[in-house]
């Protein structure tokens, strides 16, 4: 039985395209997941558009944010049905002896290779899954939303486990894409006063951030930061992308303030990092997450405390992908999801 597959085929700009595919084998701890909705992440255009800063295993489907049924377990699965509504972690590959997976921490073992660039991912109609990364969705939480726990879990790291936000505490996030607004509304359920910051061509999209009851601003946003007294944002979290914006960053945090980098960007810094040193400012990383990240997660968008329905642009048929990709690589919409056919 061969299905339709969106692959990212060679290192090469534009190097996707639909090929049929045979349903994947599983192994006795994995289990087979019918797809019923695959979101589009800004990794899967970075590697669409060949400006990724990370190892592919070409040819690879493309996809990491997924959910839907079980239709198949493997002979050493337990707890699990056919059947089934899940959602799938992304950490396909782990060594479970890694120092990191024996702290829960498996997301920063060096050696993990993650579903859509590592192993299949899951736009096209069935994908393996290990049984340890499956989470339980219930009826109420529809897959085209359930699909977004993980970015929503890449925004919660960031934000809560990482930069560790107070009530009241100004925050300021540089780029309004998916991790972007989304770590401005984990933070507005933090407590903090937000702001989104954009270009000029990002209007619509921080409009979307407006309605997470966020500032938005285009250009300059040194005047809200200062708003307070005068000495800049307590946290700026910086899911732009592009290495540049660290520099703004570092012009816009108060002295003893926090940094949060979560965006990808291969390019070199050309400039100091000495107002990091002379403002006393923690610079941290944060890349993707684990277990009970996940579970809360599941708990915040089943309990429509966090709701991702205005960042979801349109519903896709997987092979109608360019369409999908293009809409969001103008910024035309924040998020584009898709179905198998």
């Amino acid at each position: 039985m061969k299905s339709a597959a969106v692959v990212n085929y060679a290192p090469e700009r534009g190097s996707v395209e639909i090929r049929e595919l045979d349903c994947p084998t599983i192994g006795d701890d994995d289990v087979l997941l019918e797809v019923a909705a695959v979101g589009v992440c800004g990794s899967d255009l970075h590697q669409w558009t060949a400006d990724h800063s990370w190892p592919v295993n070409y040819p690879v489907v493309l996809g990491h944010e997924f959910g839907g049924h079980i239709v198949e377990l493997g002979k050493r699965v337990v707890g699990w049905q056919e059947g089934d509504r899940v959602v799938s972690e992304t950490a396909a590959i782990i060594d479970p002896n890694n120092p990191m997976s024996r702290q829960g921490l498996y997301n920063l073992d060096p050696t993990r290779k993650g579903f859509g660039y590592g192993v299949n991912g899951a736009m096209t109609r069935y994908v393996r899954v290990p049984a340890r990364c499956l989470h339980r969705v219930p009826d109420s939480l529809p897959f085209e939303q359930a699909c977004l726990t993980e970015p929503c879990c890449v925004a919660f790291n960031a934000v809560v486990e990482n930069t560790r936000l107070k009530p009241g505490d100004r925050v300021l996030v540089l780029g309004p894409g998916t991790i972007g607004i989304l770590c401005a509304a984990m933070a507005r359920l933090c407590g903090a006063e937000v702001a989104v910051v954009g270009l000029e061509a990002d209007r619509h999209r921080l409009n979307i951030a407006r309605q997470y009851g966020c500032e938005a601003i285009v250009g300059d946003a040194t005047a809200w930061t200062r708003q307070r007294d005068g000495l800049g944002a307590d946290v700026v979290i910086d899911a732009a992308g592009v290495s540049a914006t660290l520099q703004a960053a570092l012009q816009l945090v108060r002295p003893n303030g926090h940094i949060t980098k979560v965006g990808w960007g291969p390019q070199p810094l050309g400039f100091s990092l000495d107002p990091l040193v002379q403002k006393n400012v923690t610079l941290q990383g944060s890349f993707s997450h684990n277990w009970p990240i996940w579970e809360r997660v599941i708990a915040l968008l089943a309990g429509r405390q966090l709701d991702v329905r205005p960042i979801i642009g349109g519903v896709w048929s997987v092979t109608d992908w360019h369409e999908a990709f293009e809409q969001m690589h103008t910024g035309a919409v924040v998020k584009s999801v898709l179905k198998p056919v």
